[in-house]
This record gives C-alpha cells, sequence and structure tokens, in this order.
C-alpha cells in the first residue's frame, strides 16, 4: 500500500527560540508517513530561516515579506500544493510524541471528517483543555460568571470542553485549538482560503466551523498525542485583547444582531469582573471592547494595541 503522503504547515513569526523542539520532534513524529514540510515566514527577523535551512534543507519556504498574520501565511503556503492524502497544520511550539501523526490519519477517513487534532498536553504534561464547543450566549455568560473551567462541564454553560472523559474518546467536536490541525485534501478543497481578516486568534474557529457547515466535522484522535507549549495570549495583555476581540467579530458574523449584543455583553462582564481584580489583560481587554472603533478595525501587526 502506498503510505500517506502529508504535507506539514508551519507558519512562522521570530521563532528561533520554540523551533527546535518542533524540528526536533517531526520525524519521530511522523514514522510511517510519507511527508513534506513547508514554512511559510512571515518575516522573521531572528535567523529563524537559517536555523531551519540547517536543520531541514529540503524544506520549502514560503516567504510572506511581512507579518501577514497566521491564516494569511497558511493560504501562502497552500497556494500551488498539489493534492496530497492531508494537510498537518502545526505552530512552532508544537512536539509532536512518536507515532503522531500516524495515530491520526485512520481518523481522518472516518465519515464526515474533514479535520483530525491530537490530545494535547503542557510541558508538565497536564491535559491541555483543547476541544470547543461553538460560541453562544449562554455559553459566553456561562464562563463570565462560572470561569471557564467549571463552566465547561456543562454543554449549555461553556464553550471550553473540560471533562477528561470527552479527550478519551473519538469523538467530533465543534472546533478545536488550531495548534495541532490534519485537514483533509477534501476539506481543504471545499472550504477555501482561510479567513485572514483575524489576523491572529479566531481563524482556526471560523475554518472549523466553515468545514462542519459544509459536511467535515473536527474530530479528536485521543491516541495520538502532541506538546503544546503555553502560548503568548495567557500573559501578553495585547494578545488578549485580540483574542477578546476576535470571538465578539466572530460571533457577529455569524449571528443575530440581537444575540451579538448580548455575546458582546457577556464577554464585558467576564473581562469586567476579572479586571476589577485587578489583571490587566482583562482591564485592556474591557477597554477595546468599549470602543466602537476597535471593534471594527480589522486587525494588522501595526494597530496592536
Amino acid at each position: 500500500m502506498k503510505p500517506a503522503t502529508v504535507e506539514v504547515i508551519v507558519v512562522t513569526w521570530n521563532s528561533a527560540e520554540v523551533l527546535p523542539g518542533l524540528l526536533d520532534s517531526l520525524e519521530q513524529g511522523l514514522q510511517g508517513v510519507q511527508w513534506r514540510l513547508t514554512v511559510a515566514d512571515n518575516a522573521s527577523a531572528d535567523g529563524t530561516l537559517t536555523l531551519l535551512q540547517e536543520r531541514i534543507p529540503g524544506a520549502r519556504i514560503v516567504r510572506t515579506g511581512y507579518n501577514a498574520g497566521y491564516a494569511a501565511a497558511i493560504n501562502a503556503a497552500l497556494a500551488g500544493l498539489e493534492p496530497r492524502t492531508a494537510v498537518l497544520v502545526l505552530n512552532p511550539d508544537i512536539r509532536l510524541s512518536p507515532g503522531c501523526v500516524a495515530a491520526m490519519l485512520p481518523h481522518l477517513d472516518r465519515p464526515g471528517t474533514g479535520i483530525v487534532v491530537p490530545r494535547l498536553h503542557g510541558e508538565s504534561g497536564a491535559l491541555t483543555h483543547s476541544l470547543r464547543r461553538e460560541p453562544a450566549v449562554l455559553r459566553a455568560i456561562g464562563e463570565a460568571v462560572l470561569g471557564n473551567r467549571r463552566a465547561g462541564r456543562w454543554s449549555l454553560l461553556g464553550e471550553t470542553i473540560t471533562a477528561g472523559a470527552a479527550y478519551r474518546a473519538a469523538t467530533t467536536v465543534d472546533w478545536a485549538t488550531g495548534a495541532a490541525l490534519l485537514i483533509s485534501w477534501d476539506c481543504l478543497r471545499d472550504c477555501g482560503p482561510w479567513d485572514e481578516s483575524f489576523f491572529l486568534y479566531s481563524e482556526e474557529t471560523e475554518y472549523a466551523l466553515r468545514a462542519r457547515d459544509l459536511g467535515h466535522r473536527t474530530r479528536l484522535a485521543p491516541d495520538a498525542h502532541a506538546v503544546h507549549l503555553e502560548g503568548d495570549s495567557e500573559v501578553s495583555p495585547r494578545l488578549w485583547t485580540l483574542l477578546t476581540l476576535n470571538k465578539v467579530r466572530l460571533f457577529h458574523r455569524r449571528n443575530s444582531a440581537a444575540a451579538s449584543a448580548v455575546f458582546w455583553a457577556a464577554m464585558l462582564l467576564r473581562e469586567g469582573s476579572r479586571a476589577l481584580l485587578g489583571q490587566e489583560r482583562s482591564r485592556r481587554a474591557a477597554a477595546a471592547l468599549l470602543s466602537p472603533a476597535r471593534l471594527r478595525t480589522r486587525p494588522t501587526a501595526d494597530n496592536l494595541v
């Protein structure tokens, strides 16, 4: 039988510090799979591409020429690709466990599946709650009042799926965090380009929900494991603000004006209440939510303030 062929796409921007760990994990993580590496680089200035060429000389490099954002870099990497079994999109701070991708591929063959994700863990080995339900008004209110971890125990009240049992079964979900996504060629063909208007955050949500609407569900492969290093959004007020605004922008696109207003209010409640507790990232996010101009402005590398 001809081995599966996977195009591995990694988006980089000044990633020299974290990229070596990913590159070191690719050979064992893709064991038994025929693969090629494409790196879409958003004008790194820290030696990322020099490091890449030293480690994997045959890697295909796509230069966007500027900090174009995550979705734009993925689209640049996909442009001109010949059809393959699947495309594996990875953050540079992912480390694949041995046999990870070979364990993901059979799940991609299950009817109605267009995207497969591995079970993610942090550096400490703790499970990462990477599975998500579709954003909804009641879920936004539930997370604002109860917090993500407690609200996530109930499907009506939480977007983040926090029940441990959900990560031990090959289940379908509305979407999952975009650090490691195995996408079928049929799904890529039907969905078309990624939405570049988000710059960073919510683009994977929009893509997975659009794929689901077209009949391509997101499925967890519980027997496939990967490590995801801690994200900058957890500590950076600037990135947390962008994440919050993009959640509101995406919800508005998919829902009525009335529902969007209530969703916005729930997000403001969440960030405002946490700002009162002294969280700087929430103070910045709440201020941005109160600015109609910030909500209307398409994010770019130059206006992430």
